[in-house]
């Protein structure tokens, strides 16, 4: 195959762009040498053809009809299983609708996206099938998972189970609702900012973000390498460790992750015994700007009840809690326009797996429907090219620079305690708004509920969202976050308060 050769006119672009000023015989040159150039790109094409395209598979899948489908919250449904054997043998599992299932449409929430057909399952899909799961479908998520609200998806909004005129929270709105349906006991998410955990808090399920790098990311659809996560949303906390026992390890494909992982049972680990254990409440993820007084109460009365099992609890302070969201919208925003928009996904520069149909689809359609974007990713491509252009990336390298005093003042605490609490997200979920995902007005309303939980992203720490109680019978989350790599602790610390409320509540009406 031909790649395409610059016009001259092209040429004259290019040149504006970096500041260059040709004569018309510098031009005619340049030209002449990037076409030459340009065979080499010919010859890449031609390689990757013969030798690494992959051939997608032929499955089923379909479209579901609105009636069968009444909280917005399947994208598309399928019956893909291996026959293999294992720990999830039969049990169907919903994926979020920005990692890759190989023969199935890909919509990311976005027109930008929609059309896509991967031709690889990603690594976590493939864990799945080789564990025995059927893939039962792909669970719709926010545009480009640019949310922490369920509006903005390009199929239409997702509804709380728990009150069809609320929102789900998001990015993985689809799947904290279908699992707390009981349409599915198991479902993946991705966060970047606590789009496992919102919509888990909101809809009342367990959502775990898995400490950074270990599960592979390999297949899903990057915003940022550097805060790109997937992990588990389940019913029960037993579930979210087994699932994470088969997602988690080195793929080698995935330069997010740090080489050899070893292998942990964490279903094996949820023993019950957490005697000694030592809880800490955060003092700074209370009481902040629009939280909810009496979640706030339920979070807070919570961990205390870990006392009547031999825990002992106790409240830590964290000031750089509240500046942590700074350091966090910073690297958001300038990754988002540098590596998901202008990168068309993937960036440059990092080794791993790279989806080049993907990067060419995006690359295509995000121009020709860019005005159909929801106005949270217009809102951070704006802000992000401002970021990079006009301050040069300079406050992003500052961002990433502090990113080890974030870690650090986190890790201080947990040298005192084994987990901190707090609320996952300061109170219980809106009411959905009126008018479309591009309005500008409805910014506030998909964002501002990740204060909580974007710390955690920048700085890697395992972050496990359980159901504290409902306050006006609506459910709110209280979040566990331990030391890196001590997922285990986490899990062990929201099993063990499972049990002791007698298990997690569901939505009336909700499937058993």
């Amino acid at each position: 195959m031909t790649v395409s050769r610059p016009s001259a006119a092209d040429i004259d672009s290019a040149a504006r762009h970096f500041g260059f000023h040709f004569d018309a015989d510098e031009q005619r040159g340049y030209q002449a040498f990037v076409g030459h150039s340009l065979k080499a790109y010919d010859v890449v094409d031609e390689l990757y053809d013969r030798l690494a395209k992959p051939q997608a598979p032929e499955r089923a899948y379909a479209f579901p009809k609105p009636d069968a489908n009444p909280l917005g919250a399947w994208y598309v449904t399928t019956a893909i299983a291996s026959g293999a054997e294992g720990p999830l043998s039969g049990r169907p599992v919903a994926i979020k609708d920005n990692i890759a299932v190989a023969g199935v449409p890909m919509m990311n929430g976005s027109r930008a996206v929609e059309g896509f057909v991967p031709s690889r399952d990603a690594t976590v899909v493939e864990r799945l099938l080789a564990a025995g799961a059927t893939i039962a479908g792909k669970s719709v998520c926010e545009d480009m998972c640019c949310s922490g609200s369920s509006f903005t998806s390009a199929s239409g909004p997702v509804r709380n189970p728990w009150a069809p005129d609320r929102e789900a929270g998001g990015s993985s709105s689809g799947s904290a609702a279908l699992v707390a349906a009981g349409e599915v006991e198991l479902a993946l998410g991705g966060d970047q900012g606590g789009s496992i955990r919102i919509p888990a808090a909101l809809c009342g399920v367990v959502g775990h973000k898995p400490t950074h790098g270990l599960v592979p990311y390999t297949g899903a659809f990057p915003i940022e390498r550097t805060i790109d996560h997937l992990g588990p949303m389940t019913r029960t906390v037993a579930d979210a460790a087994l699932l994470l026992t088969v997602l988690a390890g080195a793929d080698g494909l995935d330069p997010r992750q740090p080489g050899a992982l070893d292998a942990v049972d964490y279903r094996a680990a949820l023993t019950g015994d957490v005697a000694g254990l030592r809880i800490g409440l955060l003092t700074e993820g209370f009481g902040q700007p629009g939280s909810l007084a009496a979640a706030d109460d339920l979070v807070r009365a919570a961990p205390r009840r870990f006392t009547e099992i031999g825990c002992t609890t106790g409240e830590v302070s964290v000031p750089m809690h509240l500046a942590a969201l700074h350091v966090f919208t910073v690297i958001i925003t300038d990754g988002t326009a540098y590596q998901m928009l202008d990168g068309n996904g993937y960036g440059l520069g990092a080794d791993g797996l790279y989806d080049p149909e993907l990067m060419a689809h995006f690359a295509r359609q995000r121009v020709a429907h860019a005005d159909r974007f929801a106005s949270t990713v217009k809102a951070t491509a704006l802000c992000g090219h401002h970021g990079l252009r006009a301050l040069g990336g300079v406050s992003y390298a500052k961002a990433r620079n502090l990113v080890p005093h974030v870690r650090a003042a986190y890790d201080d605490a947990l040298d005192q305690y084994d987990v901190l609490a707090m609320p996952t997200v300061p109170g219980t979920a809106s009411t959905l708004p009126q008018g479309g995902p591009e309005e500008v007005a409805l910014l506030a309303s998909a964002l501002g509920k990740a204060r909580n939980t974007a710390p955690m992203d920048i700085t890697g720490h395992p972050a496990v969202s359980v159901p504290a109680g409902l306050v006006d019978g609506l459910p709110v989350g209280m979040m566990l976050v331990g030391k890196r790599f001590d997922d285990a602790t986490v899990l062990k610390l929201a099993d063990a308060f499972e049990a002791l409320c007698g298990g997690f509540p569901s939505p009336p009406g909700a499937a058993a």
